[in-house]
């Protein structure tokens, strides 16, 4: 039964986080007022250290947003006019902003669509000249300068397939772990499989910040160190450049409240992880739950099952029986009923969000690479079917059980 205290439900509460490590974050602030030194400060340093060591990377490099640890990863690489990057167009504006801020042009290929992250199959086709949007571009194999895979909602893609196309084709792999530290695929931590991992410590992410932060993993000690040149300008040593830079450095304010969080990152995952199993043992309970092969055409013949039933994420390179694992940056369920959902969820004072309304093919300022929707159509589905529900580790059981209520008021009320 449903607590009647229960009238409201928060999509993330970071109020309740902050309650319970106040202490140590003041503490860590007040440090580096103390220090007075705000700009590449040690802690700035020990972050980077501590991160590398927890994302299994021989190197991180802070930077100033998630946006910019892209942008500098392709910079380093040489990435502009003429180069290629294949993505995928569901995920955030920020993956292919920065592809085309360099003046290279993204090649957006559609998403698997059960975790929602770039479909391997699709690249091989492209980079095979077999794919349809291919009579879009004049691309040979060799002017794709790199590949980036987004690990959604905190799910690794299929990686190793991708890794192996790397290898037969020659380009980088940029790694957009933005919503994905900690999670892994086949035992290996999100970062560290690609040449660069790129992480977001914007302030609702898994390890967030009081303000806009981001790091960049790799194993290679010279990209390592360009990128260390490329945050500051381009110069080494101060005043002196042979590379034009950025002005992209990490706050040592941010590096401060970041240690003290990491410390508590596993935990938070963890707790994320149990929210997302009883998420998906109330919709049973409920008898919300769409067949499981719905997930293979559900914007197909499989929609008609998914107007009075949802289907809950899948854990699939997230899985703990494959090695890997699913971080549940967000919980996100499926419905051809989503607009009925939301509606009600607005109603009852649930956040809730869609990620992503637009694919970023459909979108008007890539209008000249002449995409249409059906180009890639599983993204295009999900747009239209995909809600994010309330999750992170404060959430109470009491919480859960009305949001799910509330889903199964609008699709069966």
């Amino acid at each position: 039964m449903t607590t009647q205290t229960i009238d409201s439900v928060p999509l993330l509460d970071l109020d309740a986080q902050y309650r319970n490590i106040q202490q140590e974050v003041k503490q860590a602030v007040t440090d580096v007022m103390e220090s007075q030194q705000f700009i590449m400060g040690p802690e700035v340093q020990e972050l980077e250290d501590q991160v590398a060591d927890y994302c299994e990377s021989p190197h991180a490099i802070g930077c100033a947003s998630g946006s910019d640890a892209l942008l500098l990863s392709l910079m380093a690489i040489d990435t502009g006019p003429g180069d290629y990057v294949l993505t995928t167009p569901y995920t955030f504006f920020a993956t292919a902003g920065a592809i085309a801020r360099l003046g290279a042009t993204p090649v957006f290929l559609d998403i698997d669509p059960v975790t929602y992250n770039i479909d391997p199959e699709e690249v091989r086709m492209f980079l095979e000249g077999k794919h349809p949007i291919c009579s879009k571009f004049e691309a040979d194999p060799s002017d794709v300068k790199a590949l980036i895979p987004v690990h959604l909602y905190g799910q690794v893609a299929d990686m190793d397939p991708l890794m192996e196309l790397a290898d037969e084709y020659d380009f980088y792999v940029i790694e957009d772990a933005a919503q994905a530290i900690g999670a892994e695929y086949k035992g290996r931590r999100a970062g560290s499989i690609g040449d660069f991992g790129c992480f977001s410590f914007f302030p609702s992410k898994n390890l967030g910040g009081y303000g806009d932060g981001g790091m960049i993993t790799t194993s290679n000690d010279e990209l390592a160190e360009k990128l260390r040149v490329l945050r500051v300008h381009g110069s080494k040593p101060k005043y002196h450049h042979k590379i034009v830079g950025v002005n992209s450095r990490l706050d040592t304010i941010q590096a401060a409240i970041l240690k003290v969080k990491l410390q508590y990152l596993d935990e938070w995952s963890d707790r994320r992880r149990e929210k997302a199993q009883r998420y998906r043992q109330l919709f049973e309970e409920a008898e919300l739950l769409a067949p499981t092969d719905a997930r293979k055409n559900p914007c197909g013949e499989h929609e008609q099952a998914l107007r009075d039933h949802i289907l809950p994420p899948k854990e699939v390179e997230g899985s703990p029986e494959q090695d890997g694992r699913h971080v549940y940056h967000q919980f996100v369920i499926r419905s051809a009923s989503r607009d009925l959902i939301q509606n009600q969820l607005k109603e009852a004072n649930v956040g809730h969000s869609i990620y992503y309304p637009v694919p970023l093919h459909e979108q008007e300022c890539f209008g000249h690479l002449g995409y249409e929707a059906g180009d890639c159509p599983a993204s295009h589905c999900a747009s239209i079917q995909t809600l994010a529900l309330p999750i992170f580790p404060e959430l109470t059981d009491d919480q859960q059980q009305y949001v799910v209520e509330q889903v199964k008021k609008s699709i069966r009320g």
